[in-house]
């Protein structure tokens, strides 16, 4: 199957005869920081520990980097009195790309390892995890996250588990984004836990595509217990879910990670948004993954989208997906383009969230920012960023009374424009001191509740002020 393993031969690599000094360059970085680290040894811990550690202890510090309780406690897991094999072990991972850091948390970790036969041991599952396109740079950091890795049988445990998941997942990259996510695929007993999770889901009618999503995306879901696995399929099934379809599988990841306490967490999240339990469900439904967002990340989207922008909660229930996007990558450059379109009258006014925070972002610059670059020139550099949503004019083609939407008009809910020239957005993008400089402080004297109505400590329909060209008290 793997071309490294058509000859026993290339199994084996010719003993490399090293010099005295070819040792102390490979190991310079050990030996530096070993003489902080030996003075650390009390002579009460070397008169503690048996004469036949002493060796290993010092080896420990001095040539692999460990400190002196890090090397104390690895003693008493592995013992040796001559360096040949564990330096036989240091140069193999130095010439396959490893660290002395990568190589001091391996060792700390699994210090038996240094008792292992490089050539015919350890290459061979390096040779083969290369073969199958684990990267130069990839490789050592994986197995320093899971050296366990290098202690499993080549021929019994890791060869089976690649052919399982290629298996699955049908493409060797994907085997491989697997692997990065998750060491545990092929750390597990694929053929008693994954394998009956997959035959179920295929069972069900469950899509390839969903199935490859699940393992590759969520690898540690697949790998539950079958007994659980089957009890999240059948909540999911009662739920209402189509087994045919991808979400069926995005909604057992989501029963799955979710505890009962952290469920009604989140129901309860989005209760105070003002979102019904049939809401939340029809949310769940659309977009379960909306579930395992953070409770930062949904409530700086909603206060975004409808504190300041004037959606309508419900809106955001009927496209749970966009709290799944990026604030600052996504929403606000886009929300930003949006509002210039809509105050100069080029978009209507009747634009959905799925509209422009959904499709691709070839589509969105096509449609909404190049389309009216002649209209506004300023259009792209807003979106990119490079400028202040403040520093694009808009110029009211009309008098005194033009009106446009609220925060482009969810809410159906009208605002008058009360001068020719008037600043898109100015909420939006300036940083918290700014705001407040130019926003808040600037006008206490003609408005002292301000500060008060901003940082939520009073009601905006508790603040009165006399209008100048009316003569009449106006609800700010």
């Amino acid at each position: 199957m793997f071309g490294f393993l058509s000859s026993r031969q290339l199994l084996f690599v010719t003993n490399r005869r090293r010099t005295q000094l070819g040792l102390l360059q490979k190991n310079a970085f050990f030996i530096i920081q070993s003489f902080t680290s030996v003075g650390c040894l009390s002579e009460s811990e070397f008169e503690n520990e048996p004469e036949r550690n002493h060796f290993t202890v010092s080896y420990l510090v001095k040539s692999c980097g460990l400190s002196s309780k890090s090397a104390l406690l690895a003693s008493n897991k592995v013992h040796f009195q001559n360096p040949d094999r564990p330096d036989s072990v240091l140069s193999l991972l130095k010439e396959n790309g490893f660290d002395n850091t990568q190589i001091t948390k391996i060792i700390r970790s699994r210090p038996t390892l240094l008792l292992a036969d490089p050539e015919n041991t350890l290459l061979p599952k390096i040779q083969f995890f290369r073969s199958i396109g684990v990267s130069g740079s990839d490789l050592p950091r994986i197995l320093t996250i899971s050296p366990d890795l290098l202690r499993r049988s080549l021929t019994n445990h890791l060869i089976p588990c690649y052919d399982f998941l290629k298996s699955v997942l049908l493409e060797n990259e994907k085997v491989i984004t697997t692997m990065k996510r998750s060491q545990r695929a092929f750390l597990c007993d694929v053929t008693n836990v994954m394998a009956p999770n997959v035959a179920l889901l295929r069972e069900l009618g469950a899509p390839q595509s969903a199935i490859s999503l699940l393992v590759t995306h969520s690898p540690s879901m697949a790998f539950i217990t079958h007994a659980k696995f089957v009890k999240a399929v059948q909540e999911v099934k009662e739920l209402g879910f189509d087994p045919s379809k991808a979400l069926f599988v995005q909604a057992i990841q989501a029963v799955l990670k979710l505890k009962k306490p952290m469920w009604e967490s989140k129901f309860e999240i989005f209760r105070r948004w003002g979102w019904s339990e049939a809401d939340t469900l029809l949310a769940f439904k659309k977009h379960p993954i909306c579930m395992l967002l953070s409770e930062e990340k949904i409530t700086k989207a909603m206060e975004f989208l409808v504190s300041k922008l004037g959606f309508s909660s419900k809106s955001i229930a009927k496209n749970p997906v966009v709290l799944n996007l990026s604030l600052e990558k996504r929403i606000i450059p886009r929300c930003s383009v949006v509002q210039i379109l809509l105050a100069k009258d080029l978009v209507k006014n009747d634009l959905s969230l799925a509209t422009f925070l959904l499709p691709t972002e070839k589509y969105f610059l096509e449609k909404f920012v190049i389309r009216f670059q002649d209209n506004v020139p300023q259009l792209l550099s807003v979106y990119q960023n490079k400028m202040e949503l403040l520093d694009v004019e808009i110029q009211s083609e009309k008098a005194l009374g033009k009106v446009i939407p609220t925060r482009h008009g969810l809410s159906g809910e009208q605002l008058p424009l009360q001068q020719k020239q008037w600043r898109i957005g100015h909420e939006l993008l300036p940083t918290e001191k700014r705001f407040l400089e130019k926003f808040v402080i600037r006008f206490q004297d003609d408005v002292p509740q301000l500060l008060s109505v901003y940082q939520n400590k009073m009601d905006l329909l508790d603040v009165q002020f006399q209008s100048e060209e009316v003569g009449e008290t106006e609800l700010l």
